[in-house]
């Protein structure tokens, strides 16, 4: 059965005030995220829980929506947490609600420009002192369709999987709805607060207190609510220059072709074009597609 497309009015009348939308953030929210993770214990607390034997350090900074680029000219990144500890070793944290189908290829593109920071700032001098870079996406959602709490992916020998390349890279997903693997109690409680169950787990308790002196600054409100203004103004943006672009090029079209074909290129015209403008501004695929009706394998052209 086709989905029906969500109508504007039907998409302003879903949308709660940004008042109630503060107060029911959860730690899903890749700006609250950012919010807790900011604290040193934090961040620890969780990289303990994700790598038990890897993440053994003190951490030494952990910075929030860090940006990475190789160039003023190249496309850059910006991570949710990016942290260190005392041994070296760096972490990229994600928070992630929308299964976009390029995941993977972004992990690739992340793992390449922190290398690059590293050799840029630091004082490695050799190749074997670069140091282990871990990328981790937390999810709410199960990536590889395999119900497993986590995925941890190295890089290996294809003709002997025994023969581990060792180059440090390593990258995790976690399904915050997993149902099968290995998986600790603690990070089982932490997966079940993403999704916005608490328990009387020390750590998960831990976060709910940050969550909630979180939601208490008025400054972190405040910051929150003009990047939702912000992020609503290029929406609107987006759509009124997509239909504009859209009904002149169709309407060039529909004078060659008839005005019933016309009329279906002027609306087809639009809604790409008011994608791809979504698509460069960081929207994500569910979003897109309820606002133009274009279907996943349409927007993963684009």
């Amino acid at each position: 059965m086709a989905r029906r497309k969500v109508t504007d009015a039907e998409l302003e009348a879903l949308v709660l005030p940004p008042e109630e939308q503060w107060e029911n953030l959860t730690l899903a929210n890749d700006f609250m995220f950012g919010k807790v993770m900011k604290s040193k214990k934090a961040c620890r607390g969780l990289l303990k829980i994700i790598l038990p034997e890897a993440a053994s350090g003190r951490i030494e900074f952990a910075e929030i929506q860090k940006p990475l680029r190789e160039s003023i000219t190249s496309r850059g990144i910006r991570l949710d947490v990016y942290a260190k500890d005392e041994n070296g070793k760096v972490y990229n944290i994600e928070i992630q609600t929308t299964n976009n189908p390029d995941i993977p290829r972004r992990t690739r593109a992340y793992h390449a420009l922190i290398g690059s920071d590293i050799l840029d700032k630091s004082s490695v001098k050799r190749y074997r002192e670069i140091p282990d870079a871990y990328v981790i996406f937390i999810c709410t959602f199960d990536p590889f369709a395999e119900g497993r709490y986590v995925y941890t992916f190295r890089n290996y020998c294809a003709e002997d999987k025994s023969l581990a390349l060792n180059d440090g890279a390593v990258t995790v997903f976690l399904n915050a709805k997993g149902r099968n693997g290995e998986a600790s109690p603690e990070l089982k409680a932490f997966l079940d607060f993403v999704m916005g169950t608490k328990s009387g787990d020390p750590f998960v308790k831990y976060l709910d207190a940050e969550l909630e002196r979180a939601k208490r600054s008025t400054t972190w409100r405040m910051e929150y609510m003009k990047a939702r203004f912000d992020t609503q103004e290029l929406i609107d943006e987006s759509i009124a220059k997509g239909r504009a672009e859209g009904r002149a090029e169709g309407r060039a079209e529909g004078r060659a072709e008839g005005r019933a074909e016309g009329r279906a290129e002027e609306k087809r015209r639009m809604q790409l074009s008011t994608a791809r403008r979504l698509l460069d501004k960081g929207m994500d695929f569910v979003f897109i597609h309820d606002i133009t009706g274009l279907t996943a394998e349409e927007l993963s052209a684009l």
